[in-house]
């Protein structure tokens, strides 16, 4: 198979697996919100998938801003810049032969300036400002140097600033939850998106509603830490999670979470570690 065409695969069901996954807060088939539906995320998964490739080797700001674009031809909301902002680096290392960190590395001012636009475009919630660097303004630094200025409020800026360091212990989290759940990969996304959440607070959360709530989503999410999301008491637990979430809108929707859980589908189905071929959802009468 072409690189080309493997990565498109890749990409595209990285980001339907992940909005099709019944995840607590996020939306899914069966849960969405007034905004946002989940044909939204399917659209916008079928129009990044052949960009991201495709301009790969024009670097990580074209990218960004040509996928986002893309997307704003098929919905109206912000379904992916999280996701795109973290999958962009990660293609153009494949169809490079190179390590992320080597991308992230030859980032220039141009990449910051085209990200920004792609942001401005975006309107993402909860953006706020900062003093320095501000996404209204125009750049005067790379873009991993943006990034790591914003890297100690933000989840995904941390990522580019570690050399997405955080996505090993991702990858880690869904091979044991894949190992736990017998290889059903909707149960093992719903398992890694708990075991994130009670590790690393949701900077989409924190943004919309302070440090305190933050937390809070992290102590209940590991409580759900044992869990069996085979039986009817496990997601009948999972479900009144999902239901405090859900109780303030969408502002306790864990996106950068889901963000996050995008990227590591995408290097594990790259790297072989989730078949595509299995069966999405598992039969829960176990």
């Amino acid at each position: 198979m072409p690189l080309s065409l493997a990565i498109h695969l890749a990409v595209h069901l990285a980001c339907t697996y992940e909005a099709t996954a019944r995840k607590p807060g996020n939306v899914h088939p069966g849960a969405s919100f007034v905004d946002l539906r989940w044909e939204d995320f399917i659209a916008s998964a079928a129009a990044i998938a052949p960009v991201l490739p495709r301009f790969a080797q024009e670097g990580v700001g074209v990218m960004v801003l040509e996928a986002i674009r893309a997307t704003r031809k098929v919905v109206r909301t912000n379904t992916n810049l999280g996701i795109v902002l973290l999958l962009a680096p990660l293609v153009r290392a494949d169809v490079l032969g190179v390590a992320v960190g080597d991308v992230l590395r030859e980032s220039t001012v141009r990449d910051a300036s085209l990200v920004y636009r792609a942001i401005r475009e975006t309107t993402p919630g909860g953006m706020g400002k900062v003093e320095e660097q501000d996404v209204a303004d125009e750049p005067t630094m790379t873009l991993l140097e943006a990034m790591r200025l914003a890297a100690d409020r933000d989840t995904i800026a941390r990522w580019y600033a570690t050399d997405y360091a955080g996505l090993d212990d991702c990858l880690g989290w869904l091979a044991d939850a894949l190992e736990r759940d017998r290889l059903c990969p909707e149960r093992a996304i719903v398992r890694t998106q708990l075991t994130i959440l009670a590790e690393i607070p949701d900077s989409l959360i924190e943004r919309k509603c302070g440090r305190a709530v933050a937390l809070e989503v992290m102590e209940r999410a590991k409580e759900l830490s044992g869990a069996d999301l085979r039986t009817s008491e496990g997601r009948s637990e999972v479900g009144k999670f999902d239901r405090w979430l859900r109780s303030y809108g969408k502002s306790r929707n864990p996106g950068t979470t889901a963000d996050m859980i995008t990227a590591t589908l995408y290097v594990a189905l790259r790297r072989g570690l989730l078949p595509g071929s299995l069966p999405f959802s598992c039969d829960t009468s176990e």
